[in-house]
């Protein structure tokens, strides 16, 4: 992993947030779990596709071998969207009429996700559907001073940087609140361990002000306004469906499933 200053690991608080995958190195390197969020739309088609059962595998975007790598898993390989059949769009993933085993790649959240497989033991896909859900897993799961890293996977500029996404800080903050909701972050055992990393709990904050008008705020994005200007209002529409989603999904064999 990407080495980064002791300051910029977040190490002293158990529940940490930054941006993308070199922030996702940075904060989750001996974490217990990393939590990826992509709102619009990876996180979500996951939540879409584990409802239903179905396993879902990050690959990273644009890769030749994501064929081969479907075909050895016996699942089916999504495109992009427009190409008809499954894709980045939660819509295709609720529609499909028969969903088993998917390879689903993106840039951001599935590619994060493939990366910080090699090295973190327990990784969840969280979207504003499932944000509850999984608060409630982790509190009731792992150990109070357990060290969680929550990562917005954010989106990228033409020229490959990351464009921080603002439905993405939403959606983590809205997993951080459930975790202050359920008791947790504010361990702070005699090494000096605290709870919420000022990042997190700005996070918190911004999905705190934005919940009122979710569905707006997302329209209303960047990213939201950039897919429905491409055709696909219902993605955000499905994207904007807060605690929705009652399954967890976590990173298992390669794929996300319930646990």
């Amino acid at each position: 992993m990407t080495m980064a200053g002791t300051v910029h690991r977040q190490l002293p608080f158990t529940v940490r947030f930054e941006w993308g995958l070199d922030g996702a190195q940075a904060v989750a390197s001996g974490a217990d779990l990393a939590v990826v969020v992509d709102v619009l739309s990876f996180t979500t088609c996951v939540s879409v596709a584990v409802d239903r059962g179905a396993l879902v595998f990050p690959y990273p975007w644009k890769d030749a071998g994501a064929e081969d790598f479907a075909a050895h898993r016996d699942a089916q390989l999504a495109g992009p969207r427009g190409g008809g059949g499954l894709s980045l769009s939660p819509s295709s993933l609720r529609d499909a009429r028969s969903l088993s085993r998917v390879v689903l790649p993106s840039p951001n959240g599935s590619s994060i996700a493939y990366e910080l497989a090699r090295e973190i033991p327990l990784i969840a896909a969280v979207s504003l559907r499932n944000a509850a859900a999984t608060a409630d897993w982790v509190a009731s799961e792992l150990p109070p001073d357990a060290v969680v890293a929550v990562i917005a996977a954010g989106e990228l500029w033409p020229g490959g940087s990351l464009r921080p996404a603002v439905e993405d800080q939403i959606g983590a903050g809205a997993f951080i609140a459930g975790l202050a909701a359920a008791g947790r972050g504010g361990f702070t055992p005699e090494d000096g361990r605290e709870g919420f990393a000022p990042e997190a709990e700005a996070a918190m904050a911004v999905f705190n002000a934005a919940e009122p008008r979710l569905h707006d705020a997302l329209r209303g994005c960047s990213s939201g306004r950039e897919l429905i200007g491409s055709g696909y209002p219902d993605d955000v529409e499905i994207a904007a469906e807060l605690d929705a989603g009652t399954t967890v999904a976590l990173l298992k064999d390669g794929a996300f499933q319930r646990p």
